[in-house]
């Protein structure tokens, strides 16, 4: 069976990219997958200091645990200074390549200003370097502040749609690589 986890890298309450990783987990359900949902918010991590254990943070061997068990990760960051958020970053540089080499990943933006691409960028390459699978489809969410409904939604049908593909194309690439990896 096939295991896909995700999280987002914001902390806050009312977190737009909280909201687009709702929305893209809800995608996954409607295809028929279950994305296991890891809410940094409720963990208790620490700054990555480069050590091979944190015995003072539980959080972090459950977390290590839970992203070595996945096959497949969406992330979903705010684009901070032009760049992911801290708290993503941080949760990324508390893994290895133990725990991302081979994962098929998924990722999204989430910006207050214009759309561009500059976040996803930098996770790329990132990812690239402890050996993820980034999948083409990306997706960056910009004027955050009216890209959403009231009840959550995007407001972009077109957006909207660009999130199905980007969900429908994670899961077939996971897939693939999971059954030519058996």
């Amino acid at each position: 069976m096939v295991k896909f986890i995700g999280w987002a890298g914001s902390l806050r309450d009312g977190s737009y990219s909280q909201s687009a990783l709702d929305i893209a987990i809800a995608k996954a359900a409607a295809q028929e997958v279950t994305v296991e949902r890891l809410d940094l918010r409720q963990m208790t991590l620490p700054f990555c200091t480069g050590a091979e254990s944190y015995p003072d943070y539980p959080d972090v061997e459950t977390f290590r645990a839970k992203v070595k068990e996945a096959d497949g990760i969406l992330l979903v960051t705010p684009e901070y200074h032009g760049s992911v958020s801290g708290v993503l970053k941080n949760s990324l540089d508390l893994l290895s390549f133990e725990h991302l080499s081979g994962k098929v990943v998924a990722m999204m933006s989430v910006l207050g200003g214009q759309t561009n691409s500059n976040a996803l960028n930098d996770l790329r390459v990132i990812l690239r370097w402890v050996h993820a699978w980034v999948i083409p489809e990306q997706v960056a969410i910009g004027q955050a502040w009216q890209a959403f409904t009231p009840e959550g939604q995007l407001s972009d049908p077109k957006l909207d749609e660009r999130v199905d593909k980007m969900i429908a194309s994670w899961i077939q690439t996971t897939r693939k690589l999971r059954e030519a990896s058996a």
